[in-house]
């Protein structure tokens, strides 16, 4: 944290041994992998503060995003987001394959992969698949999350298909 090169850094109230302990124990990466840069920051008002880290693992398509509200007097910490998207390049071509195969047949035509999210345990093995037309605002898509170690979808959402 003090390395930080984010501009304001993370506060000091956050620099503690048990503050950034309780952030560690809650940061996951895809596989374990560890993040060759990252970036770390906060704020803190009167009695709580907002701590949010970035890093991008070694050959990932995208970054994992963390953010947390921290207490430093009490020293709790809770998780507000994880927007998680350090998934292995490979991976993400096999997770597009995967889904095609298992979603019914007519529904991925035409729709291209916009984005993928990995859940992070006790969702291990699961990723957030959102595919778009790519026409204008409010056309199809649709949001699916596949269990690739099962495999298998565990829930869909379409939106003006």
């Amino acid at each position: 944290m003090r390395t930080s090169q984010r501009p304001g850094g993370v506060p000091d109230q956050l620099e503690t041994q048990a503050i950034t302990a309780a952030l560690a124990e809650r940061i996951w990466t895809f596989g374990g992998a560890t993040w060759p840069t990252f970036a770390a920051g906060g704020s803190c008002g009167p009695e709580s503060c907002t701590f949010e880290i970035g890093g991008t693992p070694e050959g990932a398509q995208g970054e994992d995003l963390y953010i947390f509200s921290v207490v430093p007097a009490s020293g709790d910490v809770e998780l507000l987001d994880a927007n998680l998207r350090g998934i292995p390049t490979a991976l993400v071509a096999d997770l597009d394959a995967l889904a095609r195969e298992l979603y019914p047949e007519v529904g991925l035509a035409g729709l291209v992969l916009a984005g993928v999210r990995w859940l992070p345990p006790p969702d291990d093995g699961q990723f957030e698949l959102s595919y778009r037309s790519g026409g204008e605002e409010g056309s199809c898509g649709i949001d699916i999350t596949l269990d690739a170690a099962a495999p298998g979808i565990v829930s869909d959402r379409t939106n003006d298909c």
